[in-house]
């Protein structure tokens, strides 16, 4: 136990830390800050810090670490402990956000069509990726971010994936290149569905399924649910509300990212594992937070049912701690960014752009088979 203490103290009580813990949160604030603006908001706040971590890991270079090698060590290994431990909280945290009693209830017919939405595009990205060549690690990140739910499964798949020590910095570089394409991805996506879903004459349900259940962040489907709702209209039609039918299908989704990185920690272990076969056991990198993530799920939805007046509480841990925890962590992971290894991104991008097409195709077809007009 001494050991353990002194260990970890040697890493967290560092300059270093707090200058990355200062650097991080500050990043995170702004970036829930300019999240509110028209503009930036269908970026969201957790893509906002990683763009500054990105830009700020200049002056930290220039005027702090320097020529020095033992300072640039201390920042990589901080800006890493809190990209991977904080990640880790602000998902077991974002649980709160998923109300278990809506999706078995009021979603129960978006549950199954998630499954399908989310193996579909998993395997079939993952498909295209890797016959235009792309590595089995960079395919299954862009597939997950894609198929689920962005950036939060980009990092929640990735910590169900263990690699040799020798790759961890390409694992990292992998994981900035994968958020940035669906990043971008899930943006220009959310931008067409506003613009042109209302002309395809769906009714508010249709609209609302299209946009949670294609595009990639949790704050693309918020922002393109909030864009095509009309409460008046929906009423008229007699269906769901577009924002709510968003917010439902695009949370079933989420749910999805459990059972997603299990899978993917076995399946790496056994196809992928960089362990030597000499007859030593191998072990599996189980995603434990993720359990976390099921469990603070299940106490908030508890907690809502049982005592509606704790739905504030519940929100401000869902929404804002998360975020906050989950924003220090995109920006530690941009100060740690190689912008070299982003030209690996070309390939993935197209596989991502070809298979959200196709996701787009497959959710309006969904929408007009499972929630047609009344």
């Amino acid at each position: 136990m001494k050991e353990f203490c002194q260990k970890w103290g040697k890493r967290i009580a560092t300059k270093e830390m707090l200058l990355i813990v200062i650097v991080t949160l500050a990043a995170t604030g702004v970036g829930m800050w300019a999240a509110q603006f028209p503009g930036l908001k269908i970026l969201g706040a957790l893509i906002i810090a990683l763009l500054i971590g990105m830009v700020v890991q200049f002056p930290i270079r220039a005027w702090y670490t320097k020529n020095d090698p033992q300072r640039q060590a201390r920042v990589k290994d901080a800006a890493g402990l809190i990209a991977n431990k904080f990640l880790r909280l602000g998902i077991i945290l974002l649980g709160f956000k998923l109300n278990l009693q809506l999706l078995f209830t009021t979603g129960a017919k978006c549950l199954p069509l998630a499954v399908v939405i989310v193996t579909v595009t998993v395997l079939l990205t993952y498909g295209i990726c890797r016959w235009m060549g792309v590595d089995p690690l960079m395919a299954i990140l862009v597939a997950c971010g894609t198929g689920i739910c962005g950036a939060a499964a980009v990092m929640g798949v990735s910590g169900s994936i263990k690699v040799s020590p020798k790759r961890e910095e390409e694992k990292e570089n992998d994981e900035v290149t994968a958020i940035a394409i669906v990043a971008i991805m899930g943006t220009i996506f959310a931008l067409l569905e506003i613009a042109i879903l209302p002309m395809m004459h769906l009714n508010q349900a249709q609209e609302g399924f299209v946009a949670g259940g294609s595009l990639h962040e949790i704050a693309h489907a918020v922002a393109a649910g909030e864009g095509l709702n009309d409460p008046q209209l929906a009423a008229q039609q007699g269906v769901v509300e577009a924002a709510t039918m968003a917010n439902i299908i695009k949370l079933s989704r989420v749910l999805m990212l459990v059972f997603v990185a299990i899978i993917v920690a076995i399946w790496w272990d056994k196809r992928h594992s960089e362990v030597p076969s000499d007859g030593g056991k191998r072990k599996v990198a189980f995603p434990w937070f993720m359990l976390g993530f099921i469990a603070t799920a299940a106490i908030g939805t508890f907690m809502l049912e049982t005592w509606p007046s704790t739905t504030g509480f519940v929100n401000v841990l869902g929404n804002d701690v998360a975020k906050i925890f989950l924003g220090m962590a995109m920006a530690a992971l941009g100060i740690n960014v190689n912008f070299k290894a982003l030209a690996k991104g070309v390939k993935p991008f197209v596989a991502s752009l070809i298979a959200s097409v196709i996701l787009v195709a497959m959710c309006i077809g969904m929408a007009l088979v499972f929630f047609p007009a009344k």
